[in-house]
């Protein structure tokens, strides 16, 4: 099982709205390494749902439930999107901040190309992510 973040702007699509829906599409995305990612998402795989821009912040664990295929939103027929299905809330938010402070922390895609919306998490920082929200992903 591959782990994963995943981006979206609280005012956009928070992860309250994912509770709520229990499921959506995650559509959109327009970067070609991210695109690369989506497609390389297998069901089940874990995604840490991310705040953007505003709060910046890891909130939530999603489960990929759908694996890529092509993105209802392109008409150019390039672009691909899966389907997350909330997990949980995470005991206690992880903010960026206090990755970045981490020096370890600094080959982690989130603070080395923080643009990037879709990316894969390797197993050193997705345990200690985990570890500093206090939650357990049974």
């Amino acid at each position: 099982m591959n782990h994963w973040l995943i981006k979206s702007e609280p005012d956009e699509y928070s992860f309250d709205d994912l509770e709520m829906d229990k499921k959506t599409e995650w559509t959109g995305v327009r970067n070609y390494a991210a695109r690369i990612h989506l497609n390389n998402m297998k069901k089940g795989d874990i995604c840490l749902y991310y705040h953007s821009v505003t709060e910046k912040t890891i909130v939530g664990l999603c489960k990929v439930s759908q694996e890529a295929y092509p993105d209802p939103t392109d008409e150019t027929g390039k672009w691909v999107a899966v389907e997350v299905a909330f997990l949980k809330k995470l005991n206690k938010p992880v903010l960026y901040s206090d990755l970045k402070a981490l020096n370890h922390m600094k080959n982690f895609d989130l603070i080395r190309i923080s643009r990037l919306s879709v990316m894969p998490v390797p197993d050193e920082y997705w345990y200690e992510i985990l570890e500093m929200a206090e939650t357990s992903v049974e």
